[in-house]
């Protein structure tokens, strides 16, 4: 509106001089036609010439935690600020009272603080607070928007869920009692060779008498029962589809160690990184380490996660296991397959599938001795796992 009526006026003062003309009528037309370019030198003198001020308490945050937040916008020159405002980046963060579309206006001097906190909803590294400034000239003619100059980048490490209970694990809760109560093997002399085993065990009479390789077995030694899986594949290029994806995905990882290390029961936690992964966890004592592990994993859109699994299902890695706590993406007809072999081997599979997809079909294929649970992206994990 205020464009129209200002090309209006100028529309008047070129029939001025068209039909009177005069020293006023070529004065009031170049007036209105020079206004437009002191208008863009405004801006561009504003745009030079603005600075914003941001902190927050700590570049390393936690998802979900909040963290203090400082904003300062300040005019440190001789002329006046019209109109200026902010527009935040809102896709992984959010700000707590402080509403990104609010104009402000700056006289020389002026300053306006915001001390408030800020919240990132996804792990990972990314740009939070101020994205973009707007900046409007006094006659409301023209509007500028550009990118902050410093923008502040937050790394995000994903939180930790307490569970009260595994609600996935009720039909397989006699095994978890077997595991909590320290679950061993029984006594005997040897036994086959598992990768990772210290060569210094081998019993070599053993093996030649078999034609591979066997261990000799401790008293009392304790069995690896308890198995976690987790998919760590970069399912695609868009930042804004990837990032709410894994941060759920470690989530559900998290939760389930947390569970299991809270009752101190022993666990091991695979997953594909340039080739397999191993980490054992005997507890809480255990679990920080873990978690800073899970923290540094990078998501690899080339990692084959189905040829880990089967690498591993060969390898005999699951050979001791009683449990397989397996996280996906998505499930399909090859993971299914996977799961019904490590069943027929004796394992008690849980196959968990981080998406918001009907996962239906395949959690009807759930049996006495696997179960599929779907996670929807943006669902809270209590009452679900």
């Amino acid at each position: 509106m205020r464009r129209w009526m200002f090309f209006g006026l100028w529309i008047l003062s070129l029939a001025a001089i068209t039909f009177y003309g005069g020293a006023v009528s070529y004065g009031f037309f170049f007036g209105v036609s020079l206004l437009p370019l002191v208008c863009l030198g405004y801006i561009a003198c504003v745009y030079c010439r603005f600075k914003i001020y941001q902190e927050i308490g700590s570049r390393t945050m936690v998802c979900g935690r909040p963290e203090s937040y400082l904003f300062i916008l300040k005019n440190e020159d001789f002329f006046a600020y019209a109109s200026v405002s902010i527009r935040l980046f809102s896709d992984f963060s959010y700000v707590e009272d402080l509403p990104g579309d609010t104009e402000y206006e700056l006289l020389p001097g002026d300053r306006f603080s915001f001390e408030t906190r800020i919240l990132c909803r996804c792990r990972g590294e990314y740009e939070v607070g101020v994205k973009e400034v707007v900046v409007t000239d006094f006659l409301g003619l023209f509007r500028v928007c550009y990118p902050n100059p410093g923008t502040v980048k937050a790394l995000v490490s994903p939180r930790v869920i307490s569970l009260g209970e595994l609600k996935s694990l009720e039909e397989f809760q006699a095994v978890l009692q077997r595991e909590a109560s320290g679950g061993q093997d029984p006594d005997v002399v040897v036994r086959d060779y598992v990768p990772g085993d210290p060569m210094k065990q081998v019993h070599w009479k053993a093996a030649a008498r078999e034609g591979k390789l066997k261990v000799r077995t401790r008293m009392g030694e304790e069995k690896q029962g308890i198995f976690l899986f987790c998919d760590m594949t970069r399912h695609s290029g868009d930042r804004n589809v990837y990032l709410p994806l894994e941060n759920k995905m470690l989530e559900v990882l998290l939760a389930l160690g947390f569970f299991l290390a809270g009752k101190e029961m022993a666990f091991s936690v695979c997953y594909g990184q340039g080739g397999l992964q191993r980490r054992q966890v005997r507890g809480m004592r255990e679990f920080d380490a873990f978690y800073q592990e899970v923290d540094r994993v990078v998501f690899d859109p080339g990692e084959d996660c189905l040829g880990t699994l089967e690498q591993m299902l060969w390898g005999g890695v699951f050979r001791d296991g009683r449990i397989g706590l397996f996280i996906f993406h998505e499930l399909n007809e090859r993971i299914m397959e996977l799961s019904g072999r490590l069943a027929e081997e004796g394992l008690l599979a849980v196959l968990y599938a981080v998406t918001d997809r009907s996962q239906e079909v395949y959690i009807r294929q759930g049996d006495g001795r696997r179960k599929v649970v779907q996670v929807p992206l943006d669902g809270v994990l209590e009452g679900v796992l």
